[in-house]
């Protein structure tokens, strides 16, 4: 830790050796991370192998595949599992197609709260902007829809027109917690929280009694027109390459604004060192406001893209994808970039697990644990060096490069 000679672990004290690895997790170069999470995976495969091995012997099953004396039948290979995830996830282009799909959607909530993460907030509210951003959308191409022509030129007005409206949407249920983190003191973990019910009860209510389709037994809004859907890629899945691109740009144009602009400086220094910012003249307050805003925003496109890509319309139960972005954010190390990768490794994992569940007859509850478990392995390092640097460990980054290792 800067400052603190005794944590060079050589008293051997558990306190000692804890801040010696946090000051070597803080200061672990790129290609240390990459390592670091390769090999966090390795044994995260190798322990959910024991542990699908382990409970196929209190399962029940016809055909089970291994007999050990003292132990009785084995139901579970684990081979088998991870060998039906992979195929399950790229064994056709069907299933290609669905990764892909979840990996676009993850990659939208994924930067939603890597953004406020880098500024040092907390963003648990992206399923809730989410939620609003996806029904704004609807009901706009809903409207808009029937005064455009059916053709090419249609489409290009009004699909990127729900996804602004998605956006500034989600933005503004972003920007409030902001506020009240800026001006009241109120924390953005307890506010986004409650506002992700906030948004969920509205839009049910709003849907189920106002606008949505009343003929239906389901709490859902009309089928949106086609000129708003966007264009199936993959036969078999409603992937579309270009929310895929879009998502792409989105994390590199993310990564540039906080690499080479002076906003992203400011953001930055901000969520590493705010007292450091203020000295040097950064309104905080102002960042803390712009940076839920920009996350909100993120959070109500991806709730936007699932409107127009997955369902075709907004429909009451929309998949926990903003939750599911905290551990894409966590993983990558808030890095914009590092969602990417992050973000398909989730979507492997979400459309292969699926494939485990019908294909094997494997309970659903195992592969979800299983799944946590490679989350977790490939996380906790990631997490453990935000602590760190969240309580100074290792190099002082506003002091040496503006946070640039974040």
């Amino acid at each position: 830790m800067n400052g603190d000679d005794s944590t060079d672990g050589t008293d051997g004290s558990w306190r000692d050796r804890g801040g010696a690895t946090l000051d070597r997790l803080v200061d672990a170069s790129a290609a240390e991370r990459i390592a670091i999470s390769l090999t966090a995976l390795v044994f995260a495969i190798v322990v959910g192998a024991v542990l699908v091995f382990v409970s196929g012997f209190v399962a029940d099953c016809s055909s089970p595949f291994i007999y050990l004396p003292g132990l009785g039948y084995g139901c579970y290979n684990p081979l088998e599992v991870y060998w039906t995830i992979l195929a399950g996830s790229f064994g056709s282009f069907s299933d290609l197609g669905q990764t892909l799909l979840e990996t676009t959607l993850l990659l939208f909530t994924g930067l939603s709260v890597a953004v406020a993460f880098r500024a040092g907030l907390f963003n648990i509210g992206t399923q809730g902007q989410m939620v609003l951003g996806g029904l704004a959308t609807a009901m706009t191409v809903l409207t808009v829809g029937e005064f455009l022509p059916a053709n090419l030129l249609g489409s290009l007005v009004v699909i990127p027109l729900g996804v602004a409206v998605g956006a500034v949407v989600g933005g503004i249920w972003g920007m409030i917690p902001g506020l009240m983190k800026a001006y009241a003191d109120a924390h953005e973990v307890i506010t986004t929280i409650m506002l992700n019910f906030v948004a969920a009860g509205v839009a049910y209510w709003l849907v189920q009694v106002h606008i949505g389709d009343l003929a239906s037994d389901s709490v859902q809004t009309h089928s949106i027109p086609a000129i708003a859907r966007l264009p199936e890629s993959i036969a078999g899945s409603r992937f579309s390459v270009i929310a895929l691109l879009a998502a792409l740009a989105v994390a590199v144009g993310i990564a540039l604004l906080y690499t080479r602009t002076v906003l992203g400086y400011d953001l930055r220094t901000s969520g590493i060192q705010e007292t450091a910012a203020e000295y040097g003249g950064v309104d905080a307050k102002r960042n803390v406001v712009t940076s839920m805003t920009l996350s909100g925003a993120l959070g109500g496109i991806a709730g936007a893209v699932y409107v127009m890509m997955v369902q075709y319309r907004w429909q009451a139960g929309i998949p926990s994808l903003g939750f599911d972005g905290i551990a894409v954010s966590i993983l990558a190390g808030n890095n914009p970039i590092g969602v990417i990768p992050a973000a398909l490794l989730f979507g492997t994992l979400k459309s292969g697990s699926l494939a485990v569940d019908i294909s094997l007859g494997v309970p659903n509850e195992l592969i979800e644990v299983l799944r946590g478990l490679i989350i977790l392995f490939i996380a906790m390092p990631e997490f453990f060096r935000m602590i760190g640097k969240r309580y100074g460990y290792g190099t002082d980054p506003v002091a040496t490069d503006g946070g640039e290792s974040q």
